[in-house]
């Protein structure tokens, strides 16, 4: 018996989406095409992206860019219409795929600013992106101005290498003063971390903010802050201290600041940090965003030719065959069939794609 025919509606949405790993949603979504059109009407794929990362709710529609020169725009008006439920369900497939199974890497892409800095250059924020704390016979490090009231927080700010990205872990070294007498670790009390999107990305390319912007313009201002960590003890060690988070967040905008919460040090010069790496992976060039306006909404770019191959680190040789590339155009051209199995394909790690000659009711799982 097909319990989608028999049960009510809501009573199989219920039961399907208590599936957590995407592959199985791909795989009930090509049994048959009764069950492919449920999936895709009822949205389950991008449900499970949101039960998995609440952060997608900020994207306000799906964009699929077919070519270089051919955008397929769909927004909330249009979702009725079952192509644009097709291309939806396409994009949050293989978004669901990308953000739960990938490989580790440093997310950083460049410093933007600190809270206060010393003396800058020598002892500007760049420096924590060295992972030595000596570079040519002389210490790396970002310094803070200080403040006679050791509660008075501090705050690094960096730009992660894409706009969205799944962040796991963030690790930092305190610096040892081992130019100081008794060789000091100027570490924070504790810390917490804050990730989104800047309302303003012009000003940041144009380099107005450079050295530090204390004083210049609120965070509020600059930022919209879609997740706020729990705060972390920091030791008091000149060691990687390393910071998970309670559960891999999404990075919808690619900005992320570290909050340096209290000092353990009495003296004004006494906010140190070495180095700072952030863990994660980068969901380019398969997905990107497109900032809509100031309210925080997004539109989710996806590019179905390097959603078929599997994303991979830099340097690191393509174990696919170059011969994925050329099935693009042929699958896009034969349909939502063709999509489904080569998604149901990548998930299971096989190399096949649905022949010319195959049913569209025929059974494939």
């Amino acid at each position: 018996m097909d319990f989608i025919h028999w049960l009510p509606p809501d009573m199989t949405v219920k039961i399907l989406m208590y599936l957590e790993d995407p592959s199985d949603l791909v795989r009930v979504s090509a049994v048959s095409s009764s069950w492919r059109r449920f999936v895709i009407a009822n949205g389950l794929c991008k449900q499970l992206c949101l039960r998995m990362f609440p952060e997608t709710s900020s994207f306000a529609n799906v964009m699929e860019v077919k070519s270089m020169d051919e955008l397929v725009m769909h927004s909330r008006n249009d979702l009725m219409e079952w192509n644009c439920l097709e291309s939806e369900h396409r994009a949050y497939s293989f978004f669901a795929h990308g953000v739960t199974s990938f490989k580790r890497r440093d997310c950083i892409s460049k410093a933007i600013s600190a809270s206060s800095t010393d003396n800058y250059p020598e002892e500007s924020i760049d420096n924590t992106l060295e992972q030595h704390d000596r570079i040519e016979q002389r210490a790396s490090y970002w310094s803070s101005k200080g403040e006679s009231d050791p509660e008075v927080p501090e705050s690094l700010t960096y730009k992660l290498s894409a706009n969205l990205c799944v962040i796991t872990e963030i690790h930092i070294q305190p610096f040892q003063a081992y130019f100081q007498f008794g060789f000091p670790i100027y570490s924070a009390k504790a810390v917490r971390f804050r990730m989104g999107y800047c309302k303003s990305p012009v000003e940041l390319e144009s380099g107005i903010m450079d050295k530090s912007y204390a004083g210049k313009s609120s965070d509020t201002e600059k930022y919209g802050w879609t997740y706020l960590s729990p705060t972390f003890p920091m030791s008091q060690e000149n060691c990687l201290q390393k910071f998970e988070l309670p559960k891999p967040v999404l990075c919808v905008g690619g900005y992320l600041q570290i909050e340096l919460l209290g000092r353990v040090q009495r003296q004004e010069m006494d906010g140190f940090i070495s180095y700072v790496q952030v863990v994660g992976r980068p969901l380019s060039p398969s997905f990107d965003t497109e900032h809509l306006d100031a309210s925080g909404k997004f539109t989710l770019k996806y590019y179905p030719e390097y959603c078929m191959i599997p994303l991979r680190s830099p340097g690191e040789e393509s174990s696919t065959p170059s011969r994925l590339r050329s099935f693009t155009t042929r699958l896009m051209q034969r349909g939502v069939r063709g999509w489904e199995q080569m998604i149901l394909n990548t998930l299971l790690g096989t190399g096949t794609v649905l022949g010319e000659d195959e049913s569209d009711d025929e059974l494939v799982a």
